[in-house]
């Protein structure tokens, strides 16, 4: 491994407050930072890296992976990444720039899979808190929409810890439309709702799975219900009935993958 002395160039420059996540406006580069999301993108041979910036220590913790990818890492310092990224950026001393991974299709989808499917969520931290449960509990992998989701870029990445070099993510143009396909090859599509008719723990799940959860306050859009085969509820103490989506996902995800791997020994 080698490693550079050279710093960051000052070209690179953030909006007030925000982390920037590519480094060319419209270019599919982008900046992943954190240690998990770091050692996830090295790992991943797909992941097309560019470019490491990091302090010594954090380097050190990767040196067999910055070896076998024959990569020269820019030694810096943490106001160097500071600068690069944002001061309220939790870094943990290392940003990568890499290309994006290229989105998979439905056509990609195993007939056995278990798929977290999201209608219209836009807060990268979300998205990135769901896809590391993906990740923990076995999905295969989670569809978003091209249009009204985040960029898969940074904060997320954080967020997700990793997961987005793991989980497959899936850009779909039309929900319903999606949501159909998977119907026709005979994914069970249950959509997450407050106010569903029955309990999530009712109800026998089996693969293929499509879960389907809204955005926090707006919840299942009309046509992605109606896109749905059933819509459940998770059973909660009845002085306190509502979850964020980060926790309603990890919930349900636990219970789909008990529930699907009972079944399938």
């Amino acid at each position: 491994m080698r490693r550079s002395k050279q710093r960051p160039p000052k070209t690179f420059r953030k909006p007030h407050g925000e982390p920037r996540q590519t480094r060319k406006p419209g270019g599919n580069g982008m900046m992943l930072f954190g240690l998990h999301a770091a050692e996830a993108a090295l790992r991943n041979e797909r992941r097309q890296i560019k470019r490491i910036v990091a302090t010594d220590n954090a380097a050190r913790r990767f040196d067999p992976l910055i070896a076998k990818r024959g990569l020269t890492v820019e030694s810096a310092f943490p106001k160097d990444l500071d600068r690069l990224l944002g001061p309220d950026t939790v870094h943990q001393g290392i940003a990568l720039e890499v290309e994006q991974l290229p989105p998979l299709s439905l056509d990609n989808v195993a007939d056995d899979g278990l798929l977290v499917v999201l209608d219209q969520v836009t807060d990268p931290h979300n998205v990135g808190a769901v896809l590391r449960s993906a990740a923990a509990f076995g999905a295969t992998g989670l569809v978003l929409t091209e249009r009204h989701s985040p960029p898969l870029a940074g904060v997320l990445a954080k967020a997700a810890s990793g997961a987005l070099d793991i989980v497959p993510m899936i850009l779909v143009k039309n929900l319903a439309q999606a949501l159909a396909e998977l119907g026709e090859r005979g994914f069970q599509r249950i959509g997450l709702a407050e106010e569903g008719s029955e309990t999530l723990e009712s109800v026998a799940l089996s693969r293929p799975l499509a879960l389907v959860l809204g955005a926090e306050g707006t919840g299942l859009r009309r046509l992605t219900r109606e896109s749905c085969d059933r819509l459940c509820r998770i059973t909660t103490d009845a002085q306190f009935g509502s979850l964020n989506i980060s926790n309603a996902a990890a919930v349900t995800l636990h219970w789909a993958s008990l529930q699907t791997r009972a079944l399938s020994t």
